[in-house]
């Protein structure tokens, strides 16, 4: 005997299914979990491609033109100058000052960056030209040590040199001028501790570092504390 409430009990559960249904907005084959998996996969493919994109923009960017072996042009701006040389993509800063022009100031001594002597400014500061290949200071504003003086007239620090006769040999004597003189440049009036650390990048094999710091004093006004003392040795042997 079919029970009249049973059937009745079921319709209505039929009734609230089609309900929720239509106002859910559910159609055949569709389900949350198709609808996450959809946004996940559009994601991942937008991440991809933006990935793609970056990297072909480095690589754009990281891109070397090679160089060489041969000589390439080469145009250097040395003391306010365009120095246009053909150079191999291997040559020095040093080499092509001394060896592809006629500014020979800058000294070669160890080649190694130790003693100092090949020191000119690139842009205001002192730098190892042994140490910078001659391609690579395109651009850049260099000075070398005929380039601090005007028309053969020699700067207040040259001439404080000679005064204070801060130079034997003379080989090293360029490169101690350069660092000075971008220490001057930037202060005007250096303590004596100050003068040693801007010099302590050159080497002076014949001892005249005292001269050296009393010639930069000299230079910017100030009174040194190691005057030149001259000895009359002559004197000395007429002793007993």
């Amino acid at each position: 005997m079919n029970n009249p409430k049973s059937k009745a009990s079921q319709s209505g559960s039929e009734a609230r299914g089609d309900a929720v249904g239509q106002s859910s907005g559910s159609s055949p084959g569709f389900s949350r979990r198709n609808f996450l998996k959809g946004v996940a996969t559009t994601a991942v493919s937008a991440m991809a491609a933006q990935t793609a994109a970056v990297a072909q923009e480095l690589e754009k960017a990281n891109a070397e033109k090679v160089l060489g072996p041969g000589a390439v042009p080469v145009t250097l701006n040395v003391n306010g100058t365009q120095l246009k040389l053909m150079l191999e993509p291997r040559v020095t800063l040093l080499d092509a000052l001394r060896n592809y022009s006629s500014l020979t100031g800058s000294k070669e001594g160890c080649d190694r960056a130790a003693c100092g002597a090949c020191t000119v400014l690139m842009n205001g500061q002192p730098v190892y030209s042994c140490q910078k290949l001659a391609i690579e200071a395109q651009g850049q504003a260099l000075t070398t040590i005929e380039g601090i003086s005007a028309n053969g007239d020699l700067s207040p620090l040259q001439k404080a040199f000679l005064k204070r006769d801060a130079l034997q040999c003379g080989y090293c004597t360029p490169g101690f001028v350069m660092s000075a003189t971008a220490l001057l440049a930037q202060n005007p009036h250096p303590s004596v501790d100050e003068i040693k650390h801007a010099c302590s990048g050159n080497l002076c094999r014949c001892g005249t570092h005292p001269h050296i710091v009393a010639a930069v004093q000299e230079a910017a006004g100030i009174e040194s504390s190691n005057p030149t003392t001259f000895i009359e040795y002559a004197s000395l042997a007429d002793e007993p």
